[in-house]
């Protein structure tokens, strides 16, 4: 009877000690994964060093031409110091607003359509089509609507800005929308279909306001993301230097200002460029802090 119960020190001993070539691929496990750590932190640091740096130059030469008179004035002729950029603040409102009209109603039917149908083939070549066009350079973008309107109009328009710009922005949008409905849970929608609800109406009422919050995310960031291109702008907004808010016309943009007075031979226009880039710095990250706020309310 003792023998039976008598426990066996072998097998303890091993659970309770080690071999020494245990410990040794132990500590040897525990030094790969802390040097691997110190490695991602280290370039993840290094990745981080120029944009902060670069913020801060900005923010620096920004600050010191900030003034009253920047963000409430118009422009003035080469040789007169001072001089504003209302006009383009209103124009960069202006195309911000058009676009996100343009983009975020096929925007939301898009995701909403990869959602609901992701088993079809035909999905598959969608996404595939998105991200093709997520990829394209702005500046092709910008010459294709010039093509397709500018040149047909016989003139440089604020409504043909705003086409290009709501071409970038709507990929985000799109691949966003998708990616919160995929996370609403399924039971939603058939406790709404079992009560007798249509399906539109269960799409309306029921998954778009639970992915709201992660929907106006993507919003955001599509709207971030067109806040400072320039490349499709030269070639369908074109600019203007008088107060001008029919997007009929050629209309101006903080990122063209931005370019043509930074390029200039002007002191007081490069001096009013750092200005415009440090407001055009301030939208993109109130942008992008209103997205990340957004991110935490997702269903």
């Amino acid at each position: 009877m003792d023998q039976a119960y008598k426990p066996n020190n072998k097998n303890n001993n091993r659970g309770l000690f080690k071999t020494k070539s245990e410990l040794i691929s132990m500590k040897s496990r525990k030094f790969s994964d802390h040097a691997f750590k110190f490695i991602v932190y280290f370039f993840g640091f290094l990745a981080v060093v120029p944009l902060f740096l670069l913020i801060f130059y900005v923010f620096k030469k920004g600050l010191a031409a900030l003034n009253l008179e920047l963000l409430t004035s118009l422009p003035k002729p080469p040789g007169l110091k001072g001089g504003g950029i209302i006009n383009s603040i209103l124009g960069t409102l202006i195309l911000m607003i058009l676009a996100s009209l343009i983009s975020i109603p096929f925007g939301l039917f898009a995701g909403v359509y990869l959602s609901e149908k992701k088993g079809l083939k035909n999905t598959k070549t969608f996404k595939v089509i998105i991200n093709m066009l997520q990829s394209i350079p702005s500046i092709i973008i910008g010459i294709v609507i010039y093509n397709w309107i500018v040149r047909p109009m016989k003139s440089f328009s604020g409504f043909a800005g705003s086409i290009a710009l709501s071409i970038m922005m709507l990929p985000i949008i799109i691949n966003s929308t998708a990616e919160v409905l995929n996370l609403i849970p399924y039971s939603l929608k058939e406790a709404s279909l079992a009560l007798g609800v249509p399906y539109y109406k269960t799409l309306l009422k029921v998954i778009i306001p639970a992915g709201f919050p992660g929907i106006l995310s993507g919003i955001l960031l599509g709207v971030a993301r067109i806040a400072g291109e320039t490349a499709p702008l030269l070639f369908t907004a074109f600019g203007n230097r008088f107060l001008n808010v029919n997007p009929g016309k050629p209309i101006d943009a903080i990122p063209l200002l931005i370019y043509n007075y930074a390029s200039s031979p002007y002191d007081d226009w490069k001096t009013i460029a750092w200005g415009a880039s440090f407001v055009l710095t301030c939208i993109v990250l109130i942008l992008n802090l209103l997205t990340r706020i957004g991110k935490r309310n997702e269903y």
